[in-house]
């Protein structure tokens, strides 16, 4: 008997659709901002990914640095490989998970509770569409609420009245010490999270979980001496074509995010994590962003 395990899943963003039907194109992945392999649209399901030969399984990993953080990813790597994050509020009673992979099998479910413990996982939220995914599926598995942004309600393949909170507001808290903020660029709706850990490690302050539309670069990782110029944050409207966001765009998140007390910053695969100094380098990423695209007055370089 067919069930959603056998709803059609975009192979490229994984992507889950409504039906077993198989779409002719997957609207997210023929966006300017995601591609379609030369080889053209594929298809699988979470049926067919649990059993692959590829042996697909989820890896929960404790922050190194906090307690109250796990990243879940899955390996061997598939799609586009973004991890989740597991945060603990800051009163002890409650969780949220930021972000969603595809994968979910009846192993990550009994993982997860057993390192819930006597929390509540009271909430999911996800970042943007690209990572939309399965998230019904988690959500359903975990009798939980999945928070999506009004303005990219347009984007969602797999409507599910039954779990999908849809809301407007710039700021919205989802439990104690944990928020989501409104920053758009990457989607109108894009989200980052700033999570105030119960036993924070990095001088108390509040760290960032971040995706696309601020997305941790490579030279931002590891601590050393870098030379005048180099970036540790960039701001896209498309990674994979490499479309750049416009000053103004930069400007905008910016002004959703500099209010935040954060020294952290955990961005959307595993390894990107900016530990020390991050709201200043993320600012200083900005301006040197914005003066590399010819602009040498913008509001952005005031900052």
């Amino acid at each position: 008997m067919s069930t959603s395990l056998d709803y059609a899943l975009c192979a490229t963003c994984a992507t889950q659709f409504p039906s077993a039907s198989q779409p002719i194109i997957c609207p997210i992945c023929e966006d300017p901002r995601q591609w379609v392999p030369a080889s053209g649209q594929a298809w699988t399901t979470l049926r067919g990914l649990r059993d692959s030969a590829h042996r697909y399984r989820n890896v929960i990993e404790p922050n190194p640095h906090d307690p109250n953080m796990h990243f879940i990813r899955t390996l061997p790597s598939f799609s586009i490989s973004q991890r989740a994050i597991l945060l603990f509020s800051s009163d002890g009673k409650s969780a949220v998970l930021w972000d969603c992979i595809p994968f979910i099998d009846d192993a990550t479910v009994r993982d997860i509770k057993q390192l819930l413990g006597d929390r509540a996982l009271v909430a999911m939220v996800i970042s943007h569409p690209h990572f939309y995914s399965t998230h019904v599926e988690w959500a359903e598995a975990f009798r939980c609420p999945v928070y999506l942004t009004t303005k990219d309600r347009p984007w969602v393949m797999r409507p599910a009245p039954t779990v999908q909170v849809f809301f407007d507001k710039d700021v919205l808290e989802l439990a104690p010490g944990i928020s989501v903020h409104r920053v758009g660029g990457h989607f109108d709706g894009s989200l980052v999270c700033a999570f105030e850990s119960p036993t924070p490690s990095r001088n108390g302050k509040t760290a960032l979980l971040v995706a696309d539309s601020i997305a941790v670069a490579l030279s931002g990782i590891g601590e050393r001496v870098r030379l005048q110029g180099t970036v540790s944050f960039t701001f896209m409207y498309s990674y994979p074509n490499m479309v750049p966001l416009t000053p103004d765009a930069v400007l905008h998140i910016w002004n959703a995010v500099k209010n935040i007390d954060f020294d952290v910053v955990h961005g959307g695969w595993d390894g990107r994590d900016v530990w020390t100094n991050a709201r200043a380098k993320m600012l200083e990423s900005a301006k040197i962003f914005v003066r590399s695209m010819g602009y040498t007055q913008h509001a952005m370089l005031e900052e």
